[in-house]
């Protein structure tokens, strides 16, 4: 009978820890962080939780803080929290070359889930792991400055709506974007504009069957 008793309170136990880790799953966060003073932008970051609820703030150091929310898909979400469970979560690693180097920016990864954080932060790495995981979130990164570029053209200055496509057309031949597909409502608003350049139009359209294509 007692020996039963302790089975249920260990049952019970286990099922209170496996429940907690589930809920500090759900609001598990990673950041990414970069400041690069004198460059276009000078400030990147990008908060991505594990519900794939997401915002980004890119600007010039000088500029207040603007969080704008976007949204990463199920698949790239889980692909991001596997390559910083790889990293141990950023618990004491150390990524930095010890050489010198040119300044490329400081890179912050940061995890956050069940009040617990652990961050590192390099200019440079030589980490296969953390190399692919500051690919992805800096094509996030373009992949949001080249929304912002885009609507600010068709705001402010619709003549330079093809400059900001060819723009974009360069990061996709380079395969820099992990998400263009993102940019198709934009590119559709375009093509279907009269009041945009008929050659803007046409590279929109190309964009369009391009990315489709793809898939």
């Amino acid at each position: 009978m007692r020996a039963r008793f302790h089975t249920r309170l260990l049952a019970a136990g286990l099922l209170s820890v496996l429940a907690a880790s589930a809920v500090a799953q759900d609001s598990a966060v990673l950041i990414f962080r970069k400041v690069f003073k004198n460059s276009s932008p000078e400030f990147i970051e990008l908060r991505i939780r594990s519900d794939g609820s997401a915002s980004f703030d890119i600007r010039m150091l000088d500029d207040e803080p603007l969080p704008r929310p976007f949204a990463v898909s199920p698949a790239l979400t889980q692909k991001l929290f596997e390559l910083a469970a790889q990293l141990n979560y950023f618990e004491g690693q150390e990524l930095d070359v010890k050489r010198r180097i040119a300044h490329l920016g400081t890179k912050t990864f940061r995890y956050e889930a069940a009040g617990r954080a652990h961050e590192t932060s390099f200019n440079y790495t030589l980490n296969a792991t953390a190399n692919q995981l500051l690919k992805l979130f800096e094509g996030l990164a373009r992949q949001q400055e080249h929304m912002q570029s885009i609507e600010r053209s068709l705001r402010y200055d619709r003549l330079g709506v093809n400059d900001a496509l060819l723009r974009l057309e360069a990061d996709l031949n380079r395969n820099l974007l992990p998400e263009p597909a993102r940019l198709l409502p934009l590119l559709e608003t375009i093509a279907a504009d009269d009041r945009i350049i008929e050659i803007a139009r046409q590279r929109a359209r190309a964009l369009i069957a391009r990315l489709q294509q793809s898939g």
